[in-house]
C-alpha cells in the first residue's frame, strides 16, 4: 500500500547504466530510495542506440507512473541519466524527455567516483565488464581516462582479465604452453566437453551469440584461480590490473602534480579491483593509498541526484 503523500510531492529519478545491467531509483525529496527498476545493460556500443534508448525510457517511465500513484499531482523535478557509451547520445536522449524536469547526463564513472571521494578531489579505478579511471581534480572538474570499450583495451576490466585467459589457454589447449588449471578452466567455462580441443573451443567464443558476456564470464572463476595461488593466473591478472594501475598513476600525476599521492582519496570499484586477490597486490605497489569503495553505484547516484541543486 502506498503511502498518503501531500499533494505536489516532488521526487527524482537517477540512472546507473552499464553493459550487464540498468538500474533506477526514484527518491523523495528528503533523498530516499521510494522505487527501484532494474533491467539489462543499456551502454548503445553493446546493444545498439534504439535497445538503449528503450530500456532506459521504459524503467524511467514506469518509476513516474510510480511516483504518481503515490500523489497523482507529483513533479518529477530531476533525472540524471549516469550512463556508459556515447555521450552525444545520452544528452540527445536525456534532451527528448517530457515531464522529467531537469534532465543530466554523464559517464557512469561519476556514481562511483562519488563514493571514492565524497565530492572531494581524488580518483578511482574500475574494473567490471569494462574499466576506467575517473578523477576529481583540484578545481572541481571531472576527468575521464580509459573506458575505450573490448576492441581497444580496457585492462582491468572482465573482458580483458577473458581475452587474456583464452589467449593462453588456447595455447596450451594446441600444446605450445605447458598445461595448467587456466586450460581446463577455459575449457570448462566453453560446456563443450572435456576433450574439447583449441579448434573447438575457439569456435565456440568466434560463433556465439554474445561473446563479449561469455569472455568476461569467465573472471569470476580467474580470481578464485588466483586466489587459490595459481600463479599462471596470478601473473595474467597482474598484467591486466597493473595497466589499469599505471594509467591511474599517469592521471594522478598530471592532474594532482603539488599533492603527495600517498594523501589523495583514491578508490577501487567493481567486482575484479575489489577481489581480495586484485585489491591487496594493487595497494602493495603504492604510491597511491588504494581502499575498496563502500556501497555500490546506485548509492552514488543517489548521493549525486540528493545534493543536484
Amino acid at each position: 500500500m502506498y503511502c498518503v503523500c501531500p499533494v505536489g510531492t516532488t521526487f527524482r529519478i537517477g540512472v546507473d547504466g552499464g553493459g550487464t545491467k540498468t538500474e533506477c531509483i526514484l527518491i523523495d525529496d528528503r533523498g530516499e530510495i521510494v522505487g527501484r527498476r532494474l533491467a539489462p545493460g543499456c551502454n548503445p556500443n553493446v546493444v545498439g542506440p534504439e535497445q538503449a534508448r528503450l530500456i532506459v525510457t521504459d524503467a524511467i517511465c514506469a518509476l513516474r507512473e510510480e511516483a504518481r500513484a503515490r500523489d497523482p499531482a507529483a513533479r518529477i523535478t530531476h533525472t540524471h541519466l549516469y550512463s556508459a557509451g556515447n555521450r552525444v547520445f545520452w544528452r540527445e536522449t536525456a534532451n527528448a524527455l517530457v515531464d522529467f524536469g531537469h534532465t543530466f547526463t554523464a559517464d557512469d564513472s561519476h556514481p562511483v567516483l562519488e563514493l571514492a571521494t565524497h565530492g572531494r578531489p581524488g580518483l578511482v579505478l574500475h574494473g567490471g565488464t569494462g574499466s576506467f579511471v575517473a578523477a576529481r581534480a583540484p578545481d572541481g572538474r571531472v576527468h575521464y581516462a580509459g573506458g575505450i570499450g573490448w576492441r581497444f583495451g580496457d585492462p582491468g576490466s572482465g573482458y580483458d582479465l577473458g581475452r587474456r585467459a583464452i589467449g593462453r589457454a588456447l595455447l596450451e589447449l594446441q600444446g605450445w604452453s605447458p598445461p595448467t588449471r587456466l586450460g581446463q578452466t577455459v575449457r570448462d567455462h566453453t560446456q563443450i566437453g572435456p576433450d574439447a580441443d583449441a579448434a573447438l573451443v575457439t569456435r565456440f567464443f568466434y560463433q556465439h551469440a554474445d561473446p563479449n558476456r561469455q569472455i568476461a564470464g569467465l573472471a569470476p572463476a580467474l580470481l578464485r584461480l588466483a586466489a587459490e595461488g595459481d600463479t599462471v593466473v596470478q601473473q595474467l591478472v597482474a598484467e591486466s590490473t597493473g595497466e589499469l594501475l599505471a594509467l591511474a598513476l599517469r592521471v594522478a600525476a598530471k592532474l594532482f602534480p603539488d599533492t603527495a599521492l600517498d594523501t589523495l582519496p583514491a578508490g577501487l570499484s567493481g567486482p575484479i579491483l575489489t577481489h581480495p586477490a586484485v585489491a591487496g597486490a594493487l595497494a602493495a605497489q603504492g604510491p597511491l593509498a588504494l581502499s575498496p569503495v563502500e556501497g555500490t553505484p546506485i548509492e552514488g547516484v543517489r548521493r549525486l541526484l540528493h545534493r543536484a541543486p
